[in-house]
């Protein structure tokens, strides 16, 4: 089954009379299950690609599908509705809440959906991305790579089907760096969740089973990379 699925994408940006055009006709269909990198250099269309996976930017042109849903006839408050459970978010500056807890960022989603007796869910997530003894942690507490774990918690605090991550491991050493991405691996294999990165970083390249290529807009390769 699908979990996203564009076509015929444009996308242009106008500042002025000048005219970015960030993706010039693109088709790409998402699985579940899978574990896909958007790569290419900066300009390619990547991020921006990224963006309209996840619902935060619409095209120009062309229709968005999540969950066989068409986010393109949507309004801002139908698409950020189709978004809560569906699809989760890790940032490359973590974007955690710096006055809560590690614990109460992980919650944070959970409550704006209105869930109650999360702690469970909660708990379970902490110690899945290593972090059960850190829980009463501020961000400013934590490590670069323990803040970015919580982010993983968080994204998957939901159950969604599928975690776009942008740059996840672009403030990162390479220590930090690995291990996110080893949980996050783990994750997708055991719980089946979609991952989509978008990056110029190899790490996360050499994890993908699947890697989209993008140059001036347009995808100019897709490999599945087999044995990951």
């Amino acid at each position: 089954m699908d979990v996203a699925k564009l076509t015929g994408i444009t996308r242009v940006y106008k500042i002025g009379e000048v005219e970015t055009h960030a993706l010039r006709g693109v088709d790409l269909t998402i699985g579940e299950k899978e574990f896909t990198t958007l790569v290419g250099p900066s300009g390619s269309g990547k991020t921006t690609l990224l963006q309209l996976i996840g619902c935060l930017d619409m095209p120009t042109s062309g229709k968005v599908f999540i969950n066989n849903q068409e986010a393109t006839n949507m309004n801002r408050n139908q698409r950020a509705d189709l978004r809560k459970g569906t699809i989760g978010f890790i940032f490359q500056f973590f974007a955690l809440v710096p006055t809560l807890t590690a614990y109460e960022n992980v919650e944070l989603p959970l409550l704006l959906m209105g869930e109650k007796n999360h702690k469970a869910r909660v708990m379970e997530l902490m110690d899945a991305v290593g972090l059960s003894d850190r829980v009463g942690h501020r961000p400013d507490q934590l490590s670069g790579g323990q803040q970015q774990r919580v982010a993983v918690a968080r994204a998957l605090a939901t159950n969604p089907k599928m975690i776009l991550a942008d740059e996840p491991t672009a403030n990162l050493d390479s220590e930090n760096g690995t291990h996110v991405m080893e949980i996050m691996k783990k994750l997708n294999k055991e719980t089946g969740v979609t991952f989509v990165f978008a990056t110029h970083d190899q790490r996360v390249i050499n994890y993908a089973t699947r890697v989209v290529s993008l140059a001036d807009g347009l995808i100019t390769k897709d490999e599945n990379v087999n044995g990951k």
